[in-house]
């Protein structure tokens, strides 16, 4: 229908034309639109290609007829109010975790600041992207978030982040029509992706000398977490809500479930199972002793309030959890929300004896101190470790996926269609696992020591 619209002959001077209940028109060497929705006048400019135009025109005209929402309306939002509906959408929608819902807010709070420097009202899409990266660039943040931390510049990294956090945030937007019609997002033409980051802070990878001298280091309390995360490249997270039910002995498995009754999932909500090495399994025998059932690893000097929480399978501390979280609703008479929720389920698993993955975190400083490696700095290493030895050993990406919890979905994978017509045996898994993490024997003879007399020689 636009092909065929072609304006009248009947002056060559004629700067309007009807398209029904449209109106188009030259103004300013650029074609405009003009039309009443809802009893509103509208104009917008369309550029000067004039068949571009009238394409528009047509569209709009058939909206209208149709009593649609035209194609150009849009409604203007502050800033502050698109980061609280983003939140919202991840929260109600989305389902996110807290966890990534938090780090959103953390990111977009930056560009509330800077409106609230340029115009706290302007509308969103009058963002300048080139003056907010100059803010970012000179902004001083807590790298912890706590407010007497000593601040610095944020690092190349973290702007990344905020960057794409912020275009995730305009293409929401996008589909919200809260942006004017036809304009891209502000964001995307960034290039994040190949943008240089000079001082990103080096990670620190385990070899076959510093890890023995690392596990050396660790108290009798701290090997057998330390040397799981070694040989399993598990998150800190994961290793905390481990259950004893989680790991099967006789065939050497370690099952890493999401437990929404318990109030904890997987950061990627992928479950997966991961092979044990039999100097692990014996490690793990030491941990669990005679216990039937209830948290996996526990803290040292752990006093159980009674055995139903130290001792109980999934099914009953579940069935406990859901009490408490009922007389607290109760108590406060309202429906708690997931916040609520969530810290409610923290302090029941630290009640049944589980670690904080701060405490691992603080217990891998203490261990990297006394071995004398100030640049191993957190736990996250050991994945790091365990999937750059996968790669030496020359185990298939898919089965480090799998182990690692990265495994792909879809055809638009890392490795294409490969990853949907691929089915990794449990078998395959475990040999290549196993055949790997033994690469380092020093190590698991220090395992072997700990599961006999429950400590490791000292380093000399």
């Amino acid at each position: 229908m636009a092909e065929s619209f072609r304006p009248p002959r009947r002056s060559r001077r004629c700067t309007r034309y009807r398209i029904g209940c449209v109106s188009l028109y030259l103004h300013h060497q650029a074609w405009w639109i003009y039309y009443r929705e809802g009893g509103q006048p509208v104009r917008r400019r369309l550029g000067q290609d004039y068949e571009a135009a009238a394409r528009v025109a047509v569209e709009v005209h058939a909206q209208l007829a149709s009593a649609r929402p035209t194609c150009l309306t849009f409604t203007p939002i502050s800033l502050a109010e698109l980061q609280q509906a983003f939140l919202r959408y991840h929260e109600q929608v989305q389902r996110s975790s807290l966890a990534t819902i938090a780090r959103y807010r953390t990111a977009t709070q930056h560009l509330v600041d800077f409106a609230a420097q340029v115009g706290p009202q302007r509308p969103a899409h009058e963002l300048s992207v080139t003056q907010f990266v100059t803010f970012l660039r000179s902004r001083e943040v807590t790298p912890n978030g706590h407010p007497h931390a000593t601040k610095r510049r944020l690092r190349d990294q973290g702007v990344q982040y905020i960057l794409e956090v912020c275009r995730s945030l305009y293409g929401f937007a996008q589909r919200q029509r809260h942006l004017p019609p036809y304009a891209g997002n502000p964001f995307a033409e960034l290039r994040i992706e190949r943008m240089r980051c000079d001082d990103a802070k080096p990670v620190f990878v385990f070899d076959a000398h510093t890890e023995g001298l690392f596990l050396q280091a660790a108290h009798a309390w701290e090997f057998p977490i330390q040397f799981t995360l070694a040989k399993t490249g598990l998150r800190p997270g994961e290793l905390c809500h481990l259950l004893i039910e989680d790991v099967d002995l006789s065939q050497g498995w370690l099952a890493i479930r999401n437990k929404p009754e318990l109030g904890w999932a997987v950061k990627t909500r992928n479950e997966r199972a991961v092979p044990l090495l039999p100097e692990l399994t014996a490690v793990l025998s030491v941990v669990i002793a005679d216990r039937p059932a209830g948290v996996l690893f526990r803290r040292p000097r752990y006093v159980a309030p009674d055995s139903q929480l130290d001792r109980g399978n999934r099914a009953s501390l579940a069935q406990r959890l859901q009490a408490q979280l009922h007389e607290q609703e109760q108590r406060l008479g309202r429906r708690l929300d997931r916040t609520d929720q969530q810290r409610l389920a923290r302090q029941f698993w630290q009640a049944a004896g589980a670690f904080d993955p701060d405490q691992i975190r603080r217990s891998f400083l203490r261990i990297a101190r006394r071995a004398g490696m100030p640049h191993a700095s957190c736990p996250k290493s050991w994945r790091h470790t365990v999937a750059t030895l996968l790669q030496d050993a020359n185990v298939d990406p898919l089965l480090r996926q799998i182990t690692l919890g990265h495994q792909p979905s879809g055809a638009h994978a890392a490795l294409g269609m490969t990853t949907v017509y691929t089915h990794s045996r449990p078998e395959t898994q475990a040999r290549e696992i196993r055949r790997a993490l033994s690469l380092w024997p020093s190590t698991l003879e220090l395992a072997r020591t700990w599961a006999v007399q429950g400590c490791v020689p000292c380093h000399k």
